[in-house]
């Protein structure tokens, strides 16, 4: 009797065992079960395929604005100043009166030297009378020849003496021409540096006012010798293509930001580097038909020094940063996964990143989405169109045609901008080219 009791307290025992183990199982499947992922939709992504396109190397450097032509204007004669006849701040043209120096003591000596002249003309006549009356006596035999030469002689000198009396009344007619001071240049006159009743004195150093011709007007901006090195060896070897010679390729970005409505042309490149600062200086001229650009303003150049016919670049929005600020980019692979794409970046041109190393042509890089992607996840990309931003000025008045830039004074000269900053992206077929460096 026990021991059938004994076999059955053990079946019961294991039975239950064996139900607790079940419940067990049970509860872990259904925990397995609620942790298990849903499938969501494939999420959707806006692309770029990276292109080969040109983009122009530009850099933006700083300059100093100054005159095309400037000039001092001086006196030639010593006297008084009794007249100013210039409103200060205006525009003159060449040869205009300025100040008026009191003229009654060079017209004395105008008189003086003229009386002097006829004097000596009147000795000349009677030396002449004088030599052709020997020169008859002499075909005659009844004047010796000494006689004659002297006769000769005095003629000769009566004439240098003409000669040196018309020079000095020349020389009274100069100096009161000079009494009457006139500019030497046309353009835009300062201040009036002396005022009536002022003496000056020939070949002083006092000046009356300054002239400056500010249209067309300079702009001297600075770059450093190694950059300008390096993009001279870039053009050499074809890393970057020239630029046309009349090519208006310098824009202005003022003190507040603005971009100045023309665009200039570079001049030259100085031949001697500044030891001080190892850079040199570069000229362009730029229209100045509103008195815009005043000597001696600050002003940033952008320069547009070449063109990088196949380089790679992606819009700004597609580049991420790490924790330690390297960039990088999310690329669609062959299997539409993502994947991170380390890359090293150039300048920004204008809405875009210059892409140095880290892609290829033909490379699809997000551009919209990468909150909603993880790496290795499949998605659906969508082919975005890039718009490329014109950054370049525009023309103030769009009905005036454009004129040519010349180095005339007074002649307005406004450029339109030069359109090869927005040249559209290249069509030629994606290549597995490596990316061409622009520094």
């Amino acid at each position: 009797m026990t021991s059938l009791s004994t076999r059955l307290f053990r079946t019961r025992s294991t039975a239950l065992a064996a139900g607790f183990v079940l419940v067990a199982l049970s509860a872990c499947n259904q925990k397995q079960q609620a942790a298990a992922p849903v499938p969501g939709p494939t999420p959707e992504v806006g692309i770029v395929t990276v292109r080969e396109q040109p983009i122009p190397y530009v850099r933006d450097l700083p300059g100093r604005v100054a005159p095309l032509r400037i000039a001092e204007v001086r006196s030639r004669v010593s006297g008084l100043v009794i007249k100013r006849t210039f409103e200060q701040g205006s525009l003159v043209k060449e040869g205009d009166l300025l100040y008026k120096i009191d003229p009654a003591p060079f017209e004395v000596d105008l008189q003086s030297a003229e009386a002097a002249l006829a004097r000596t003309e009147a000795a000349q006549v009677l030396a002449g009378q004088q030599a052709d009356r020997l020169e008859q006596l002499l075909s005659r035999q009844t004047a010796s020849q000494a006689q004659y030469d002297s006769a000769y002689a005095g003629l000769k000198q009566a004439q240098a003496e003409v000669a040196g009396a018309k020079a000095t009344r020349d020389r009274a007619k100069l100096n009161l021409s000079w009494t009457d001071v006139r500019a030497p240049i046309s353009g835009r006159i300062g201040r009036a540096l002396l005022t009536e009743g002022t003496l000056v004195d020939q070949g002083g150093t006092s000046n009356l006012a300054t002239i400056q011709q500010l249209d067309p007007i300079y702009v001297d901006i600075t770059q450093s010798v190694g950059e300008l090195n390096k993009l001279r060896r870039d053009l050499a070897s074809g890393e970057l293509s020239r630029l046309s010679a009349d090519t208006a390729n310098v824009h202005l970005i003022m003190d507040d930001g603005a971009l100045y409505g023309s665009a200039g042309k570079l001049l030259f490149s100085d031949v001697t580097a500044d030891p001080s600062t190892g850079q040199v200086t570069l000229r362009v001229l730029f229209p100045n038909p509103h008195d815009e650009l005043f000597p001696g303003m600050y002003v940033r150049a952008r320069i547009k020094q070449g063109i990088d016919t196949d380089a790679l670049a992606v819009p700004q929005q597609a580049i991420q940063r790490t924790s330690d600020g390297k960039a990088e980019v999310w690329v669609v692979r062959e299997d539409d996964t993502v994947m991170l794409q380390p890359v090293e970046v150039g300048p920004v041109v204008d809405t875009q990143w210059i892409i140095r190393s880290g892609l290829k042509a033909g490379d699809r890089v997000v551009v919209e989405g990468v909150q909603k992607i993880a790496a290795g996840q499949q998605v659906k990309s969508v082919e975005m169109k890039v718009a490329v931003a014109d950054t370049g000025p525009k023309p103030r008045d769009t009905d005036t045609p454009e004129p040519e830039m010349e180095e005339k004074p007074g002649t307005p000269n406004p450029a339109v901008p030069n359109p090869d900053a927005s040249k559209p992206v290249s069509s030629k077929p994606p290549s597995s080219k490596p990316v061409s460096q622009v520094r």
